[in-house]
């Protein structure tokens, strides 16, 4: 009897896409796909250095954001395999760690990707400091979360310290959500925080 697990099905594609590695987007082509992961091979033809740059990068961190506008799905990967065979071009296999569907509609209202990222930061709203937690962030702004349950007005002005991303200065309180359970939800839209500051976030346009 054959005790092999089946392998989860892949389906041969050719689709463009987009990864944000090195801190910055660089096209890709989704070879096949599954529901836990995909294969892609970077577009930019590669050569001695630029490959040795590669590696050093991935061996730094393996997490990268994928975007695939054609099926409407982005979120986050881990790097599992690198593979140098394709002539001048590096090919990676990717397992899915969180993913959104249909993100175009949602791009549209949002007008910015949002990654998911939870890490600790400090804001000062109503003249207190309260810690607060992360939900996701993009070039634009951040969702937050505050143990506390506070009342902050719409439109209040705060200012916020996020070294996950090399964030510090102001913010606009765009809208505020008390928790059932205690807590307090906040979406934040950055004031004079430039969108070329924010390093570790891509944009992902189509």
């Amino acid at each position: 009897m054959n005790s092999t697990p089946p392998r989860l099905y892949r389906k041969n594609l050719k689709l463009h896409g987009l990864i944000y590695m090195d801190e910055k987007e660089q096209e890709v082509t989704v070879q096949n796909l599954s529901i836990t992961g995909a294969l892609v091979r970077l577009n930019e033809n590669l050569y001695g250095d630029d490959i040795k740059h590669i590696f050093n990068v991935i061996s730094a961190s393996v997490t990268i954001d994928l975007y695939v506008p054609e099926l409407e799905i982005a979120g986050e990967a881990e790097i599992v395999r690198v593979d140098t065979a394709e002539s001048d071009h590096i090919v990676l296999a990717l397992e899915f760690k969180s993913l959104a569907y249909y993100v175009d509609s949602w791009q549209y209202q949002r007008k910015a990707y949002r990654k998911y990222l939870s890490d600790i930061g400090r804001i000062l709203l109503n003249g207190a400091i309260y810690e607060f937690v992360s939900i996701n962030a993009s070039v634009q702004g951040l969702m937050i979360r505050l143990a506390e349950s506070i009342t902050v007005a719409e439109g209040a002005i705060a200012k916020v310290e996020f070294n996950r991303l090399g964030l510090k200065g102001e913010v606009k309180v765009i809208w505020v959500d008390e928790l059932a359970d205690t807590g307090t939800l906040i979406g934040l839209q950055y004031l004079n925080i430039q969108k070329a500051d924010i390093k570790g976030v891509p944009r992902f346009h189509k």
